[in-house]
């Protein structure tokens, strides 16, 4: 976790309201942090819904894999969350961490094994010693309260500057319903049907299928449309709770994710995944630009969202951002080697609103000294219109900067 925060962090940070049959807790067990927090259980009453998205790596964590064996339960009790360890690439003693986790976490709560849902992240390689939180989480079972977000988020951050929260309140039916949402990560970020680590509470009375698709659906065009530095975590997890609260105050009971009763609903759920998502991106290690790509004109959105992420993975269109140059020859190389339909010669680009390009050519109009003022900006448009079709997408990265070296040179030491 740094000591300075991000110049891009949100100037506000929203009042969570509780949500009723949830209760938070956070302790120092000492994974591998001094003097912080960095254990997180969070409580839910009997009948809580879940639902889950994870990595797509080939080499997930422990944590990932014993989530998702529980995930078809559909029910939750609790959520243990620690930093500084990730338990991914830990063989058998990783898979015996989850399980000795979850039985201490059972046992605080008061339920079964399965109702647990664990999530790890920090140093990949490195066992994580359960038995730290033995004790702990009795004591947080004990301690939990309908309240703090905020030093929830704390609890879970690495080597995030800032914690990241974020919440909407929507009518379901007569009643208030409230979405509560907490994410993490700063870095190893290109989602993959997943986040880094995310958590959505709500009181809402939806079913675990229909959680399932609302969760699914809203992730591809949020967290999946984020990317730091392109490389997928092996411990990327995005869970959502529902309590069933709201029942109580006239909140009908949903089944299906196509219920028509959902539309406000869908729409404030999708909000707080893409404010949590770019709370992210905004996060990006290192990072002083948060940079949008949006691709327009392609063949399908499918192809606009692969050249779109050929350019905001790319080191050179990143470190060109970080240096306040529109070097719009660098995206065109990231549009030319994403593989997708292109044509050199309908291909316009710009920065911050200003064409730069135009027709496979620099544009008539070009001004060198207008372009470099715009590049300053902390926030930075980039445009590409292809002229091919009407397929369109937009992803958010982050410049690429020496910090970004410095933190990831010097994190296991």
């Amino acid at each position: 976790m740094s000591s300075s925060v991000s110049p891009l962090a949100p100037k506000t940070v929203p009042d969570m309201p509780v949500i009723a049959g949830v209760r938070l807790a956070t302790a120092e067990a000492g994974i591998r942090y001094k003097n912080r927090t960095d254990v997180l259980l969070a409580v839910m009453d009997k009948g809580t819904a879940v639902a889950g998205v994870f990595t797509r790596s080939k080499c997930p964590s422990a944590p990932v894999e014993w989530c998702r064996a529980k995930l078809k339960g559909g029910k939750a009790r609790a959520l243990v969350v620690n930093s500084g360890n990730a338990n991914a690439f830990t063989g058998k003693t990783g898979r015996s961490s989850t399980a000795l986790t979850a039985k201490i976490a059972a046992k605080a709560v008061g339920c079964s094994e399965g109702e647990i849902f664990l999530a790890s992240t920090g140093v990949i390689g490195e066992p994580l010693d359960a038995t730290k939180f033995d004790g702990v989480l009795g004591r947080l079972a004990e301690t939990a309260e309908p309240g703090d977000y905020l030093a929830a988020a704390k609890a879970i951050m690495t080597t995030d500057t800032f914690p990241k929260v974020a919440t909407a309140t929507v009518k379901l039916g007569k009643a208030k319903v409230t979405i509560n949402g907490m994410a993490k990560g700063a870095g190893m970020i290109a989602p993959d049907m997943a986040t880094m680590l995310s958590f959505i509470f709500t009181d809402a009375p939806i079913a675990p299928a229909a959680l399932q698709a609302l969760l699914k659906s809203g992730v591809e065009d949020t967290f999946n449309a984020v990317t730091i530095d392109g490389d997928t975590s092996t411990s990327d997890t995005l869970l959502a709770f529902a309590t069933g609260a709201a029942a109580e105050h006239g909140a009908p009971k949903i089944s299906r994710a196509s219920d028509p009763r959902l539309k406000a609903f869908v729409k404030a759920f999708n909000q707080v995944l893409a404010n949590l998502s770019e709370q992210v991106a905004r996060d990006g290690e290192g990072a002083r630009k948060l940079v949008e790509i949006t691709v327009d004109g392609a063949k399908t959105k499918a192809s606009a969202r692969k050249i779109a992420m050929s350019i905001a993975n790319s080191p050179l269109v990143k470190t060109a951002i970080a240096g306040e140059d529109a070097n719009w020859g660098r995206v065109v190389m990231a549009v030319g080697k994403a593989g997708e339909p292109a044509d050199r010669d309908k291909l316009s680009i710009s920065f911050n609103g200003i064409r730069v390009a135009k027709s496979g050519a620099r544009d008539p109009s070009y001004d060198e000294a207008q372009v470099s003022e715009a590049m300053k900006a902390p926030e930075i448009a980039i445009k590409v219109s292809l002229g091919l079709g009407k397929g369109r997408d937009r992803v958010l990265t982050c410049d690429l900067t020496k910090e970004y070296v410095a933190i990831n040179g010097d994190y296991r030491s």
